[in-house]
């Protein structure tokens, strides 16, 4: 079946995206990666060493050949520190891509939206293949569409909560009718029928940190990540039956034996 991601000419092999938090060590982090069969690998700019080359760094357990780094501005509280960090990321040679965060409550690390459209805007306008990190609202997913986002990532509930999809009909909303441009699912997953949930609703990939990182066997919860996205992404492709109310007999009545 023919079915390539493809976000600003860069093709992507795996719809399971993957976080690099919380992990005991670089090693683990290894481990579940190759899991994961993930090709996007994300790492916080504020709180990994990927810049100083001279010491113990997380880019010597992951091969920038084989995977794709995916930089983010995890706790930047404004627009300055988000386009300070993706350009500082640049700067060291590790991605034009972003994912950008600008966190506007410290309790429930939701979105600002609206420092992230004005960040979205001015790292777009530098070359920048930004991914904001937003909520599920139809309307700022547009917006940052028109702002030169290259996709959106929108919230499946708040960021390490592990409650899955709260409002799939939003999702939906933002999949069928505000936005062109490829539909991630952020945060929120935390159990492999949470990401097949995220696929069947038309998400192009869900990316996944604490959901994997949490559980009691991460290398194992990798491994149903991606099953669930892979069989998530089938379903969808195949298109499942209307929901009704009253049973429907699976066998036609005509030539039944009286």
């Amino acid at each position: 079946m023919e079915d390539k991601l493809i976000i600003r000419g860069i093709e992507f092999k795996s719809r399971l995206w993957v976080g690099t938090g919380k992990y005991k060590d670089f090693e683990e982090t290894k481990t579940v990666i190759e899991a994961s069969g993930a090709d996007v690998v994300t790492v916080s700019v504020r709180r990994v060493n990927i810049t100083d080359r001279k010491s113990e760094n997380l880019l010597d357990y992951i091969d920038p050949k084989k995977y794709k780094i995916l930089p983010n501005t995890a706790g930047c509280y404004t627009v300055e520190d988000a386009l300070r960090y993706s350009r500082l990321a640049r700067e060291a040679g590790v991605s034009d891509l972003v994912k950008l965060e600008v966190i506007g409550d410290e309790k429930t690390l939701f979105p600002d939206t609206i420092g992230l459209l004005k960040a979205t805007e001015i790292l777009a306008k530098e070359g920048f293949i930004v991914l904001p990190y937003t909520n599920d609202d139809p309307i700022m997913a547009k917006r940052l569409e028109d702002a030169g986002a290259a996709a959106v990532m929108p919230l499946g509930a708040p960021i390490g909560s592990g409650l899955g999809i709260r409002n799939p009909y939003n999702i939906r909303i933002i999949i069928e009718t505000a936005v062109k441009v490829p539909v991630v699912v952020d945060a929120g997953v935390g159990t492999a029928s949470d990401a097949a949930v995220a696929m069947e609703l038309g998400c192009d990939a869900v990316l996944i940190n604490t959901g994997i990182a949490g559980a009691k066997d991460p290398v194992a919860m990798a491994s149903a990540m991606k099953h669930a996205v892979i069989a998530g992404r089938l379903a969808y492709l195949a298109g499942r039956i209307p929901k009704k109310l009253y049973a429907t007999a699976s066998s036609p009545l005509e030539g039944m034996l009286l």
